[in-house]
């Protein structure tokens, strides 16, 4: 064999170059993204278009024409309606968020004792967050202290009793019952969800069939409907002298509703498990619920995630529901406070709505950005 005496074959790696000008910066992206086509072209700039009306306007609306310190309405009010503002005034009323802030975060519940339901939400945080975070250690410790000790040590604190006052729940509203509406039901309802769908998954008719009818039911029903019967019927069927505290008739009303939702997101992920797992883990010897813990459920729940968090964040808006049996929650405490003579303006409602409605999202957003940050960190069996 001879050896090539090629001139044009190189001997050494070429270091790898850079992209062209054009392809990089500013210019490339708005290129590739906002103006790659003529239908781009046009709907960019219809975009950009709106954004310039609409913009300047809530702007405006929201912080440079807004009334951000007052006592009562004549500071958000116009001087034809009795106020301090010009006529056309047109901006929001964050005095009145202001004024009703307390009210909004804790209802009625006695100014004094404040402090109780405020030590709740940091035991609260302090626990849920090191078990959000993947790489803190101590999982099995951690939950146990959020989902079997904080339930107890938060009910003696917001309610009383052994040494401190007792505040009835009718005294409960704002944030807080939002929050323990939906972190109740969210808790008890995915494992609620997981016993349904195995259940009706199950070989057994009996077990099969309790939890068919059970589902279907539930969610052939509106959530207000299980909240008027859990408020209004169940009372009914109790003997005489008999009463349940209606917040936690709410409580097992929500996280019932939820169950049934939740039970057929997990029944969708185990459908998606290959035979093959259920054949390997019976030829391994693993019994019935080893096969499940340790195999099935880990697979099908990292397959349902996202709707997983979908009907966790469906719960979290629904909670506002509660105000129609007579319950104040977020929502509840700011239409309350619509009646309010004192802040009786043509802009307070909107500016309260805006303020429920930014709380809600800010959680809801919340838990849609960790549910993605979850799918990247379970995501392993895609990984290049």
């Amino acid at each position: 064999m001879t050896r090539s005496t090629n001139a044009f074959v190189t001997r050494t790696i070429i270091t790898p170059s850079p992209p062209p000008a054009g392809e990089r910066g500013l210019g490339a992206w708005l290129r590739r993204n906002l103006f790659a086509t003529p239908k781009d072209i046009v709907l960019t700039i219809l975009a950009l278009a709106l954004l310039g009306y609409i913009v300047p306007h809530l702007l405006n609306w929201l912080f440079l024409q807004a009334v951000w310190d007052g006592t009562d309405r004549t500071f958000c009010a116009t001087k034809v309606q009795g106020g301090t503002q010009p006529d056309g005034w047109n901006g929001a009323c964050w005095a009145f968020v202001k004024a009703k802030y307390d009210q909004m975060l804790f209802g009625r519940y006695p100014i004094t004792e404040r402090w109780r339901p405020t030590l709740v939400a940091i035991l609260f945080v302090l626990t849920l967050v090191p078990l959000l975070i993947p790489k803190v250690p101590f999982k099995g410790l951690n939950a146990a202290l959020l989902l079997l000790v904080l339930p107890f040590i938060s009910f003696w604190l917001l309610y009383g009793g052994f040494g401190l006052q007792i505040v009835e729940t009718p005294l409960w509203g704002g944030l807080m019952v939002t929050l323990i509406l939906s972190f109740v039901g969210i808790a008890a309802s995915l494992p609620l969800g997981i016993l349904l769908a195995l259940g009706r998954r199950s070989d057994l008719p009996a077990i099969r069939l309790i939890c068919v009818t059970f589902i279907e039911i539930v969610r052939g029903i509106p959530l207000i409907t299980v909240l008027f019967m859990a408020s209004v019927m169940l009372p009914l069927f109790l003997p005489t002298g008999w009463t349940i505290d209606k917040f936690l008739r709410a409580l097992v009303g929500v996280s019932i509703f939820t169950s049934a939702y939740m039970a057929e997101v997990i029944r969708g992920g185990l459908q998606a498990i290959p035979k093959g797992q259920f054949e390997g883990a019976d030829a391994l010897g693993l019994s019935y619920w080893q096969k499940t813990r340790l195999i099935i459920l880990p697979q099908a729940i990292k397959l349902v995630v996202p709707s997983i968090v979908n009907t966790f964040i469906g719960t979290f808006k629904d909670t506002s529901l509660v105000s129609i049996i007579g319950m104040y929650d977020l929502l509840g405490i700011v239409q309350f406070n619509f009646t309010d003579a004192t802040w009786a303006t043509a802009v307070t409602p909107m500016t309260g709505l805006v303020f429920a409605g930014f709380v809600f999202w800010l959680f809801c957003f919340g838990m849609s950005r960790y549910s993605s940050f979850m799918e990247r960190h379970l995501d392993t069996g895609h990984k290049r």
